[in-house]
């Protein structure tokens, strides 16, 4: 309930700020609701939604495939993470805008430029966070697992994983934040569909209803894929460590 009051004084603030300014640079709410009702009648705004969303759900599963396996391997072997260390060091610093501008200009305005280069950008965050649970395996634990002769499947399905679950949440929850704020950059500078090619067409005709529609729209998927996906998965995620009072 105070979520809800929450968000019905902001948008009684917005109304009100919106009627004393009187400016198509500020629409009101009913303005924006009827714009993004439009839109979802024609089909337009579904199908761009469902572009950005095909790219984040792309580049997010190929940034945590890649930054599991890289960050496990850091996290196990001293020598795997002296030799890759620097090479992470570079990707944690490297500019998103930089990464899609060479994407773009080395692979070509297509779409494994604009998934690769988002990946690119989470899998930093996602090879930090894998480095530092697997760092902290029990290794009392691992013992147990070769004195029971655990195949090398097992010890990773009954040891490994769960040990691993809450890392794995925290950076899905915490890379996902920044593959669909990356995505919309990627659409603005060079793709013909998406929330960000939109946005940047509108900018350009400086259609203030549009761009608070879909900014808006894509804002509450975002928030119903955290509410419905996200966190259910993480509460799963840390519920083994949970002790009974």
């Amino acid at each position: 309930m105070p979520r809800i009051y929450s968000l019905t004084a902001l948008v009684a603030i917005w109304a009100v700020a919106a009627a004393m300014a009187q400016s198509r640079l500020l629409p009101g709410p009913l303005s924006v609701g009827a714009t993004i009702l439009t839109d979802i009648r024609s089909g337009e705004l579904p199908f761009q939604m469902g572009c950005t969303l095909a790219r984040v759900t792309g580049s997010f599963a190929i940034a945590m495939a890649l930054g599991i396996f890289a960050g496990y391997a850091m996290g196990r072997s001293k020598a795997v993470d002296r030799y890759a260390d620097p090479w992470l060091v570079v990707l944690i610093n490297l500019p998103a805008l930089v990464t899609i501008i060479f994407a773009y200009v080395w692979i070509g305005l297509n779409e494994t430029a604009a998934i690769l280069a988002v990946a690119l950008n989470k899998l930093p965050n996602v090879i930090v966070v894998v480095r530092e649970g697997a760092r902290a395996l029990d290794p009392e634990l691992d013992e147990m697992a070769g004195a029971f002769q655990f195949s090398r499947l097992s010890r990773i399905r009954h040891v490994v994983i769960p040990q691993l679950a809450p890392y794995l949440a925290a950076s899905s929850r915490s890379g996902l934040s920044i593959v669909w704020k990356i995505v919309l950059v990627v659409e603005l500078i060079g793709r013909p569909n998406g929330v960000g090619f939109v946005l940047g067409s509108a900018f350009s005709l400086f259609d203030m209803t549009r761009i608070l529609g879909y900014s808006i729209s894509f804002i509450a998927l975002m928030l119903v894929i955290e509410s419905l996906l996200v966190q259910p998965l993480e509460r799963r995620a840390i519920r083994w460590r949970r002790r009974p009072a």
